[in-house]
């Protein structure tokens, strides 16, 4: 299963662990465009969905059920509208030469095939967990007692802070895309180290590993 971790197998070797929309695959981008072609427009006045997709006709803000019913179109449809940002993949294929890498990704169960099959397409192959859960519960159940070094890198201040509160020793890495809606994200916490593009955020996780 893609949502649990009994088919991860880590070796004696640093540990990244990654989450993909918007860190590694594209996703507000290709999903305003997606919106489009549903006749809906994306207006980037703070940083949620809900409450800021609206009709192309009339500006009339779709409600939350039907937002998650877009979203989850989107997500049934990913192969057709989401690509990796520059030099994402290239820095993982390095990253993975020294590391044991592993995507945490935040989606519904029932779009995990979808998503793994996608990461397969791109030669992403590293092991995939797909969940709703909080981050910092799972990577610290995934990273357990091991002494050794490792960082997780997400587009999330919350995400970031919860596996600061429950694995103490991780590099905590924020890779915000550039986006206009990125503006009114929250502020991560002093102890996360932001980065602006994919070589920057490799040039750091390094560091830390050889530390």
């Amino acid at each position: 299963m893609l949502t649990d971790l009994n088919h991860i197998r880590l070796s004696d070797r640093p540990l990244v662990v990654c989450d993909v929309d918007d860190v590694v695959l594209q996703f507000a981008t290709p999903f305003e465009a997606f919106l489009e072609t549903r006749g809906h427009r994306l207006l980037p006045r703070s940083f949620k969905l809900t409450g800021n997709i609206v009709s192309g006709t009339d500006e009339s803000v779709v409600d939350a059920p039907a937002v998650k019913a877009l979203i989850d179109d989107f997500f049934m449809e990913q192969e057709r509208w989401q690509t990796p940002f520059a030099d994402a993949v290239d820095s993982l294929h390095a990253l993975g030469k020294d590391a044991d890498l592993v995507f945490l990704t935040a989606m519904p169960q029932r779009h995990a095939e979808v998503r793994r099959r996608l990461l397969d397409q791109l030669t992403l192959s590293f092991p995939m967990i797909a969940t709703e859960e909080a981050k910092g519960p799972v990577l610290a159940a995934l990273h357990g007692a091991r002494p050794l070094p490792v960082a997780f890198v997400d587009d999330m201040v919350h995400n970031l802070h919860s596996v600061g509160d429950h694995v103490s020793d991780c590099l905590l890495v924020y890779l915000p895309p550039p986006l206009e809606i990125f503006r009114f994200a929250p502020k991560p916490q002093e102890t996360v180290q932001r980065v602006e593009t994919w070589p920057e955020a490799a040039a750091v996780i390094r560091t830390h590993f050889t530390a």
